[in-house]
């Protein structure tokens, strides 16, 4: 394992804690998207299906463990413990319209026709576009919480390491995977916008607000 998926596991774990002590901590949900933490449980139970079949390592393992755990706990708070604090008047993009397409896409492009293999396809797609309904509501809402910022930030830093993972892995290793390369470049690209109003604005102290 090299420095940049290293620092990217940490960045997503750091993303995933961010949250999940923000709501504990604040006892509510508030400017957060339930409907993109229900998509990221989502591409975490399709995608670590092989915890069931297969093992690689203590880290790998616990990594997916401690990713699953989470995404369904944070779903918890924001649905069940916390609902009330939960801003669905704000949070109303139509999944399906990604779910549905992402799920055609994974049948028709994949490296393997097999159930796990198209699930875990389905996966990567679904990542690539799972933080849309968060920033959506964002939009909606024309600002956001700093701690919020700072998850968002996190993401899509675990991101952008991942995408020079790769290409590290390419250049030493010869490994090249066209399919998560390309869900990953996507992904990076709907951050740069937050990336650029993250350190303009957040960084300065100044709070994260949107053009109405």
């Amino acid at each position: 394992m090299n420095v940049f998926r290293l620092s990217g596991d940490l960045s997503h774990l750091a993303a995933i804690i961010i949250l999940l002590l923000k709501i504990w901590k604040t006892r509510s949900c508030a400017g957060i998207s339930g409907k993109s933490q229900l998509l990221f449980a989502l591409v975490f139970t399709t995608r670590y299906l092989d915890l069931l079949t297969a093992f690689i390592s203590l880290y790998n393992t616990s990594m997916k463990v401690i990713y699953i755990g989470c995404a369904y706990a944070t779903v918890y708070l924001i649905y069940v413990k916390f609902k009330a604090t939960y801003d669905g008047n704000h949070d109303t993009f139509r999944v399906e319209f990604l779910v549905v397409p992402v799920g055609g896409l994974a049948f028709l492009v994949n490296h393997d026709f097999s159930p796990l293999e198209i699930l875990w396809t389905f996966s990567i797609y679904l990542e690539s576009v799972a933080i849309l309904p968060q920033l959506f509501m964002i939009s909606k809402t024309g600002e956001a919480e700093t701690i919020t910022t700072h998850y968002l930030f996190f993401l899509g830093l675990y991101r952008a390491l991942y995408l020079i993972n790769w290409i590290w892995r390419f250049y030493f290793e010869g490994f090249f995977d066209m399919i998560a390369i390309v869900a990953g470049v996507v992904q990076t690209i709907l951050y740069c916008d937050f990336f650029y109003l993250y350190v303009t604005k957040v960084l300065k102290g100044k709070k994260l607000s949107l053009p109405a």
